[in-house]
């Protein structure tokens, strides 16, 4: 029987490598979710278990994700990858790049799971959201990251508090807080610095946590860390 997934944030990086992971896997459908689709769609173009949806976390996400013909009762796996990053000295980052910081690192986030709440598969199905190092309490911190590190913070606490609200549901929701990945990113954070772990490395490991984990563990912020800048 056909799995349905989704990857939010699927044109680059990680999540570009986790739309190929997936594709390559057999009885999967995926719905790959990005502001940019021109790369996408092109790729894609001739496997048709892939669709390509621009979907923007900044902007009315309901509407977006309203015009989307996802499975009714058919979601198996949620991979909320999505990211944008300030890099900027605290006291010069604006109100807007705060709200937009937040709009997409946590309040799209968790209107995404809001809206797609009914389209969830009744048996079981899986949500992952991906935060950061940054944002996992007690690790190590780095200037300039504060609008990116406390809205991805945000997405930590969401994920604890979503599993107890829906702990005697079928839907589980987890979040890994990735450490230095070689990502575009990556260097946009630390231009210096070189990642011993690839994008694709990275994708396999939270494709494998998502189609595996997801029925022994809930509610858990989990660190995955080779290294942090």
């Amino acid at each position: 029987m056909n799995k349905n997934v989704i990857i939010v944030g699927a044109s680059s990086g990680i999540g570009l490598e986790l739309t190929r992971h997936f594709s390559c896997l057999k009885g999967y459908r995926i719905f790959a979710l990005s502001r940019n689709c021109s790369d996408l769609e092109k790729e894609f173009e001739k496997q048709a278990h892939v669709t390509v949806h621009r979907f923007d976390l900044a902007a009315d996400v309901h509407s977006q994700l309203d015009k989307i013909p996802f499975p009714a009762n058919g979601i198996d796996y949620l991979i909320n990858n999505a990211g944008f990053l300030i890099k900027k000295p605290f006291e010069l980052i604006s109100k807007e790049e705060f709200s937009q910081s937040f709009a997409i690192n946590a309040i799209g986030v968790m209107q995404t799971v809001q809206y797609l709440l009914p389209f969830l598969n009744a048996k079981f199905s899986h949500i992952v959201n991906i935060s950061s190092m940054g944002a996992f309490q007690g690790s190590l911190k780095f200037p300039e990251l504060s609008a990116y590190a406390a809205s991805k913070a945000a997405i930590c606490n969401f994920t604890e508090v979503f599993a107890t609200e829906y702990a005697d549901s079928t839907i589980k929701m987890n979040c890994l807080c990735l450490g230095a990945v070689n990502t575009k990113m990556l260097k946009e954070a630390f231009p210096n610095y070189e990642a011993k772990v690839t994008a694709s490395e990275m994708a396999h490991y939270i494709a494998d946590f998502t189609l595996n984990s997801g029925y022994l563990v809930n509610g858990k912020i989990v660190p995955v860390s080779l290294s942090t800048p």
